[in-house]
């Protein structure tokens, strides 16, 4: 893996626009300059600790952003391409870096080649941007025609990647959200149905077209390897942690989250640098899906510390709710402003260790102590030592364990810590103790 990448030091903020903005559900065709509501939240951001953003779907498209109608032009209810570039400008002179949405595996209906294909038939020269296009059958829409659909989804008609002049039209669209906005990277929409011929050839333009131009994908499951390596991505989404961690909570049962964390950063995934959350666009908000709110300090502790890129989703820093079940809207909603209190303080300081000390961006992993209700591990990069303590328990804990020191300081507090005679864990506490 290429250790120079800044991504690897940084603490993402995520943002899924259209919500965040309060556009329609549907494209109304209306251009309004909502994206730059993103200028008034860069203060809060930045209070987060957040050094760089990750935009969901941005560009035109039929609803959601994941159904794009031109790679070219931002979605008409955010505004203009100059809306979005002067938010980009004013979140790099923050020192905020912008990542975003490369949704290539499929588009909308609305799509401008696909509506050729739909008028023209087999006389379309956009034939082959679209796999397995048939003008013998029909579809649900009764065009008089089939096409694929990404998983069974026929409003997400899926794009040949095999085709050059797809593939050409889309590096095309990436050089020109650089040259417009500036982009720093991108994460990749459903990576895990990507062709792998595909991803090789996007590392190396991308490789080539800016400096440190990070390559984030969307994995569920199965081996991280297979596109997180040096000719393809520098991370990938860990949602196989993502489970651990809120069900180790819920369970008081930590083992679970270190058998995950021993398996991918002892064995599989060794100097790895995985995209860390607790909840994100798809998912139940962590402040709905935890069962004791006391723990919601506590899975953030763990998401910092442990190893990987942490990434905070919009408004669950100050423990914003919202579950799947009750739809797109409860989990990407509209803010009108950001809010602060005890827990976007506590990010905030877990933010601050994770970028200031390498051992805890870069550092290598050992258990140190481990219970159903306690959790101690180590981070380590050359003499820097800390040491990481969880009690998820509403007792107090005196943990015994060689800690090979003296003294700490706890970097969540600003307290030093004498490991002398056991260390005493609060009742739902963590810490961070930098071995002097």
């Amino acid at each position: 893996m290429v250790n120079d990448m800044w991504a690897y030091d940084s603490v993402f903020y995520q943002i899924y626009p259209l919500g965040f903005c309060g556009a329609p559900q549907q494209n109304d065709g209306i251009s309004v300059g909502r994206i730059r509501k993103v200028t008034d939240w860069i203060g809060h951001i930045r209070k987060t600790g957040a050094d760089a953003v990750y935009f969901c779907p941005v560009f035109s498209s039929d609803t959601h952003g994941y159904d794009t109608r031109d790679y070219r032009t931002l979605d008409c209810r955010l505004g203009t391409n100059e809306d979005f570039a002067q938010v980009c400008r004013a979140l790099h002179e923050a020192g905020i870096r912008v990542v975003l949405d490369g949704v290539f595996n499929h588009v909308g209906r609305g799509f401008w080649a696909f509506q050729d294909v739909l008028r023209n038939r087999e006389n379309s020269p956009y034939c082959g941007w679209f796999p397995n296009l048939r003008f013998d059958w029909d579809d649900n829409y009764h065009d008089g025609l089939f096409y694929e659909g990404w998983e069974g989804h026929y409003e997400l008609v899926k794009l040949n990647l095999y085709n050059e002049d797809v593939v050409r039209h889309l590096f095309d669209c990436i050089a020109g959200w650089v040259r417009e906005f500036d982009i720093d990277g991108l994460r990749l929409d459903v990576a895990y149905s990507l062709p792998p011929e595909f991803m090789r050839r996007l590392r190396e333009f991308c490789d080539g077209l800016k400096p440190g131009f990070f390559l984030l994908g969307e994995m569920l499951s199965g081996d991280y390897s297979r596109l997180m390596n040096g000719d393809m991505l520098h991370s990938v989404t860990n949602y196989q942690a993502y489970k651990g961690l809120w069900s180790s909570f819920n369970d008081m049962n930590l083992f679970e989250i270190n058998s995950t964390l021993e398996e991918q950063f002892n064995r599989r995934y060794v100097g790895s640098h995985p995209l860390n959350f607790v909840d994100n666009h798809d998912v139940t908000r962590v402040a709905s899906l935890l069962t004791n709110p006391a723990h919601l300090k506590l899975i953030y502790a763990l998401m910092f510390a442990m190893p990987g890129i942490p990434c905070v989703y919009y408004g669950s820093e100050w423990g914003a709710k919202g579950k799947k079940e009750d739809g797109d809207n409860a989990l990407r909603p509209f803010f009108e402003a950001p809010e602060e209190n005890g827990l976007t303080n506590f990010i905030a300081r877990c933010a601050a260790a994770h970028k200031q000390e390498e051992a805890l961006s870069r550092g290598g992993f050992r258990k140190v102590l481990l219970t159903n209700r306690q959790y101690i591990f180590e981070r380590t990069c050359g003499e820097d030592r800390i040491l990481v303590a969880i009690n998820a328990d509403g007792e107090p804990f005196t943990a015994h364990f060689n800690a090979n020191a003296g003294r700490a300081m706890d970097l969540l507090t600003d307290k030093p810590h004498d490991f002398g005679g056991g260390s005493e864990l609060p009742p739902y506490s963590a810490a961070y103790w930098k071995i002097y």
